[in-house]
């Protein structure tokens, strides 16, 4: 049968808006996999897509999107859309 959840953990997220979080996110303009460097850095002002590492591999990340960061420490990006329609802010 199916059944509905809704999320309880609280998250902390930043939106990724100018070189601030792109330099504390170590956000990459690149992803090379077969490489443990992820490229130049990319700074949201300059358009196009950024990289994130994650535990998963790397996310693409667009100015406007927010960065969570989980219970454990773990980052993943968060389109913006979603993000508002998903999150309440509670602080």
């Amino acid at each position: 049968m199916l059944h509905k959840y809704r999320k309880t953990a609280l998250i902390e997220a930043e939106q990724v808006l100018g070189r601030a979080e792109a330099e504390h996110y170590q956000l990459a303009l690149s992803w090379d996999p077969m490489s443990l460097n992820c490229g130049e850095p990319w700074f949201p002002e300059d358009g196009g897509t950024g990289y994130l590492n994650t535990k998963e591999g790397p996310m693409r990340v667009h100015k406007g999107d927010y960065i969570a960061t989980g219970v454990d420490g773990e980052h993943w990006a968060i389109d913006q859309d979603i993000f508002e329609r998903t999150y309440e802010r509670v602080d």
